[in-house]
């Protein structure tokens, strides 16, 4: 693995996921238009066209600005609730509580050395009771940017070991990316809203028939049941299309995310091989397995989940929200 300078891959990852992130609202209203095409190709968007041979743009842009300033008015509401209940929402998750200083001098030690050396506000510092090994980072802003440790984490690595597991944790805070990957996981739960709205407008459809309603169809017998849920099985592919691309993309954020923080990590504590051997140590007992979100479990240093898949090594990578433990190693062994 050739060698890149930590600032230098800190300049080009955050060019990369600035674009990446830019890509959820254009799928999002990309997803929308798509749909809005097919409903005016089925001639169900407006009665008054009859049977419709090509799709009529002028009107699917009409009905695009109609419905545009209430997808943002919900978006932006839904995208106000999740970002500022997004800590109460990790906490309640995964169990954790607040770690007082006098509980563990130790790990505020560690804290406190490395902010200091990086010159960064403390963060909160939150524990969970699992003997397992893990840790994350979250948290928007000051006031809410956090360290979790499991107690196992505590308790079974050296201090060198943990300080570069902190370390990696305070590179997330300092790079912004919790708060990143929070607006990610925002946008992913939208695009699967979207998908599952459109698997229930389809089922309700099939189950309850749409004939009586008065819409056009393409059919020569103007069967618009028929194409109803034809145009329901389009929203559902649009809505599954748009929803695998948002979680290709949150995923293609994380992992670039994490490669940042190890270098970060590794050059906070000042000892990349300790931050190696930690990821060694929790890679064989990952702890926070019980956590059930998964949006939640991607913070997390090494991702249990991602341990026990059977399926190939390209799908693992492809829809893994971290890189492989040993190629994570590899990199910090090249300092």
């Amino acid at each position: 693995m050739k060698y890149v300078g930590i600032r230098t891959q800190q300049v080009k990852n955050n060019l990369k996921s600035l674009i990446l992130l830019a890509l959820f609202p254009c799928i999002l209203l990309g997803v929308i238009y798509a749909f809005l095409a097919a409903l005016a190709y089925f001639g169900v968007s407006d009665p008054g066209y009859g049977d419709v041979v090509e799709v009529d743009w002028d009107y699917v842009n009409y009905e695009m600005k109609a419905v545009l300033p209430w997808v943002l008015v919900i978006v932006g509401i839904w995208f106000a609730i999740s970002y500022f209940s997004n800590t109460a929402m990790i906490r309640k998750a995964t169990g954790a509580r607040p770690l007082e200083r006098r509980e563990n001098p130790r790990v505020y030690n560690i804290v406190e050395n490395l902010t200091m050396t990086c010159g960064m506000p403390m963060p909160k510092i939150n524990v969970i009771d699992d003997p397992q090994l893990n840790a994350f980072a979250s948290g928007i802003d000051d006031n809410s940017y956090t360290v979790t440790v499991t107690t196992g984490i505590c308790d079974r690595l050296s201090d060198d070991e943990l300080a570069g597991v902190i370390g990696h944790e305070l590179t997330h805070i300092r790079n912004r990316d919790t708060r990143l990957l929070i607006v990610s996981i925002i946008f992913v739960g939208i695009m699967g809203t979207v998908m599952t709205l459109a698997v229930r407008i389809m089922w309700n459809t099939l189950i309850y028939g749409g004939g009586n309603r008065r819409v056009g169809s393409r059919g020569k017998n103007g069967n618009s049941g028929a194409a109803i849920i034809v145009v329901m099985l389009v929203a559902v592919v649009l809505a599954s299309i748009g929803y695998l691309f948002t979680l290709l993309t949150r995923f293609a954020i994380s992992r670039k995310r994490e490669y940042m923080a190890d270098a970060g990590g590794a050059e906070l504590c000042g000892n990349p091989l300790a931050l190696a051997s930690a990821l060694r140590k929790i890679s064989n007992d990952p702890g926070l397995s019980e956590v059930e979100r998964e949006d939640v479990a991607q913070l997390f240093i090494i991702h249990p989940q991602a341990l026990t898949t059977d399926i190939s090594s390209f799908l693992n990578n492809l829809f893994s929200t971290h890189p492989s433990t040993a190629s994570r190693i590899a990199y910090l062994e090249q300092f």
